[in-house]
C-alpha cells in the first residue's frame, strides 16, 4: 500500500492564505477576485492551468512575470504565516505504509511548506503538477506518483481536501480518503467531497490512522 498526500490543505493549513494572496495580487491588477472565489474555483488546481482559465473567464492577458510575482509575494507570506495541519505530524508517523506527496504546487513551494512546517523528514519522494502535462482534475499526477514508486494505482490510497484533486485520484483508479479540516473547509465540504467520489472523510488528522486501517484491513 503506498499513501499519496496532498500538499497544500492536507500537510499544511496553506489554502485560505494562499487564496487570499492570489486574491489580492490579481485585484492590484485590475482582475477583482475575492478570496472566496479563488477558494471556489481553484483550490487543488495548478497555477499553471489556473491561469488560462482566469484569462478565459476574465477575457485578459496576465503579465508575463505573473507567476513569478505571485510566487515572490506568496513565498513571503508563508515564510511568516503558514502552519502545518494540526496533529498531521504523529498522524503520519503512526502509518506503517509507504507515503509520497503529490502537489499541484510547484516543486519549490512544496519544499517550502515542508521545511517551515518541520514536515520535510518525512517525505524521501515528493512529486509536482510540473512533472506533468495536465494537472489535477486529471490522472496525470497521480498516475506519475504511483509509476516513479513501483506502486499499481489500486494499490494506492489517497488524502486530499480539494474537489479537484478527489476526482484526479478517482480517475487514476485510486481510493481516496478526503479530509476536511483545513482553514478553508466550509461546512459543506465533506459532502462535497463525498460527492466528488472520496469513501470517506475526515475532519482531523488524529482520525487518519484509524480510518485508513479500515481500508487496508483483510
Amino acid at each position: 500500500m503506498l499513501v499519496i498526500f496532498d500538499c497544500d490543505g492536507v500537510l499544511v493549513d496553506s489554502e485560505t492564505l494562499a487564496c487570499q494572496v492570489d486574491a489580492e495580487f490579481l485585484t492590484s491588477l485590475g482582475i477583482p477576485y475575492t478570496r472566496d472565489e479563488i477558494i471556489s474555483q481553484f483550490v487543488g488546481v495548478s497555477l499553471k492551468d489556473m491561469i488560462p482559465r482566469i484569462e478565459a473567464e476574465r477575457a485578459c492577458t496576465l503579465p508575463a512575470d505573473f507567476a513569478e510575482s505571485l510566487n515572490r509575494t506568496l513565498f513571503a507570506r508563508l515564510e511568516s504565516d503558514l502552519r502545518p495541519i494540526a496533529g498531521v505530524r504523529d498522524a503520519i508517523l503512526a502509518l506503517p505504509h509507504r507515503r509520497c506527496v503529490a502537489s499541484s504546487s510547484t516543486p519549490d513551494r512544496i519544499a517550502l511548506s515542508l521545511r517551515l512546517t518541520g514536515l520535510n523528514d518525512l517525505f524521501d519522494n515528493v512529486f509536482s503538477a510540473s512533472e506533468v502535462v495536465r494537472g489535477k482534475p486529471a490522472p496525470d499526477l497521480f498516475l506519475h506518483a504511483a509509476a516513479r514508486m513501483g506502486v499499481a494505482p489500486p494499490d494506492c490510497l489517497v488524502i486530499e481536501d480539494s474537489i479537484a484533486g478527489v476526482q484526479a485520484a478517482g480517475a487514476a483508479g485510486m481510493r481516496v480518503i478526503g479530509f476536511a479540516g483545513g482553514g478553508h473547509c466550509g461546512p459543506d465540504h465533506a459532502g462535497r467531497l463525498r460527492e466528488a467520489g472520496a469513501l470517506s472523510v475526515i475532519d482531523r488528522m488524529a482520525e487518519l490512522p484509524e480510518t485508513l486501517r479500515a481500508f487496508t484491513s483483510p
